[in-house]
């Protein structure tokens, strides 16, 4: 198998999100936003705008934490990261989570790993289990020491 030739120009760096299958996206979010530190979008003008031309229905909404917000979907961004003004979703680091009707079903292909920050890890775990996710195992190997987690509905998590 051969490496891509990487590209002749450099390509300029594109916006992303990690996006989350979910079964509830908003505790999901609380989850995350409490894990990370980072702030749960807030999306009530932009529906405000898209609900005064007929673009979605009211029943496409919720009250969440004293605001509108979809019903399917609700997004995490880092507290530093710029924020469009007009829809409120973050234009850096940010996770979305959408609602699915299926359950989880098999190992993530991909996963967050958290570092502590400095923090002893045993102390990390702690507070992670407080708010809501649960330990699977801890792992050491040559390459380090880490504490698997999952979420709240199960998404596997590193902590190191």
């Amino acid at each position: 198998m051969t490496s891509p030739t990487p590209p002749a120009t450099p390509v300029t760096p594109v916006h992303w999100k990690l996006v989350v299958d979910a079964h509830d996206p908003h505790a999901q979010a609380l989850f995350w936003s409490g894990a990370l530190g980072y702030a749960i979008e807030d999306n009530d003008a932009l529906i405000a705008r898209v609900l005064s031309f007929g673009g979605a229905p009211e029943e496409a909404t919720v009250e969440f934490q004293g605001r509108r917000a979809w019903r399917d979907l609700i997004a995490v961004r880092h507290p530093e990261d710029p924020v469009d003004e007009e829809t409120g979703a973050g234009e850096g680091r940010r996770i979305l989570f959408q609602r699915v009707p299926e359950p989880k079903s098999a190992k993530n292909r991909l996963h967050i790993d958290l570092h502590s920050g400095g923090r002893p890890r045993e102390s990390e775990v702690r507070r992670l289990t407080g708010l809501g996710a649960t330990v699977e195992r801890e792992v050491a190997e040559a390459g380090g020491t880490w504490v698997v987690m999952r979420d709240p509905e199960g998404n596997e998590f590193c902590v190191h």
